[in-house]
């Protein structure tokens, strides 16, 4: 019977991490193991189909896990493979994730954290290939699948936090309200909105945070406020978000993928020019990222949030 489990590639020039990486994930995951880059890049280039994720030290002999990294992002297979970084150096953290690594996890192991970052990477990686190939299929089903598959995803991120699936059906209702409204009042903005159409707006709302999907949860979940380095790294989830939605397609060819891409590109954007992560100001900041700003702060203000510490 062949063995259906997904596989993760673990990189680590210590046989005891190793061995600790193994008897963690190998009732879940089919784990394949080297011991430096140089040899985890022949694995790579020998197996088929390559691993959902690539679990990689920091310091290794040979080569390092941040040359194969680099190398990695120069391949147009290999690139699309997430990194979780093992490290055990916290100053580098910050550096690694905006560099492009998905997660890290710091030594020595905790067997539920590795799980469960391990967990959440793959179910991304999952639904970004399941997504790619669905675009092969004809236009008229690419728009129903597309639909299904990015409220699925948007479904991911209610898994992973309840609260903010509550956060995300209450900033949908909110945007929905206000373009219907803005267009009902014959506003300066009815015509482009019109254009626009609202009832897409409101669904593309669901993704606006789907870059959290990224976040490490130690800092997506920490109760209270952000130091700085966790404030520079929780910025990212635009970022973020705009990689994955690029994932889905091409950006200019639906209307849909257009709208979740410029909300989770913009919603953090600010009309005095000070918001992030461009620091675009007035009406340069798409009018679909506006209204998603407005709702998203909205919600904040009304609503509790664990990192105002304010939860019960």
């Amino acid at each position: 019977m062949l063995d259906k489990k997904q596989t993760v590639l673990a990189v680590d020039d210590s046989f005891i991490n190793i061995k600790i990486l193994q008897e963690i994930l190998h009732e879940d995951y089919n784990v394949i193991t080297a011991v430096n880059g140089k040899e985890a890049l022949e694995i790579l280039g020998d197996i088929c189909p390559l691993p959902k994720l690539i679990l990689l030290d920091f310091i290794m002999p040979v080569m390092t896990g941040s040359e194969m990294f680099e190398l990695m992002k120069t391949n147009e297979k290999l690139k699309r493979i997430p990194v979780i970084f093992i490290t055990s150096k916290n100053e580098s953290e910050v550096e690694l994730l905006t560099a492009g690594a998905v997660d890290f996890i710091n030594k020595p192991f905790k067997a539920e954290i590795v799980k469960l970052r391990v967990r959440n990477q793959i179910e991304l990686k999952n639904y970004s290939d399941g997504l790619e190939e669905m675009v092969a299929k004809k236009s008229a089903e690419i728009t129903q699948t597309l639909d299904n598959s990015m409220q699925g995803l948007a479904g991911a991120i209610e898994d992973r936090d309840v609260e903010s699936g509550e956060h995300v059906k209450r900033t949908q209702l909110y945007v929905k309200t206000l373009a219907d409204f803005l267009v009902e009042s014959d506003s300066i903005y009815a015509d482009e909105l019109v254009k626009l159409q609202p009832d897409i707006i409101m669904k593309a709302m669901a993704l606006h945070d789907v870059g959290k999907l990224a976040i490490p949860d130690k800092i997506l979940f920490k109760p209270g406020k952000f130091d700085d380095d966790e404030y520079e790294i929780m910025k990212t989830h635009t970022t973020k978000g705009k990689k994955i939605i690029n994932r889905f397609g091409d950006i200019n060819s639906s209307l849909y993928l257009k709208h979740c891409e410029d909300i989770s590109y913009g919603h953090h954007e600010r009309w005095d020019g000070k918001g992030y992560p461009r620091q675009i100001s007035g009406r340069a900041i798409p009018l679909t990222a506006r209204l998603a700003s407005l709702a998203d702060v909205y919600d904040a203000l009304v609503c509790a949030r664990v990192y105002k510490g304010d939860v019960p």
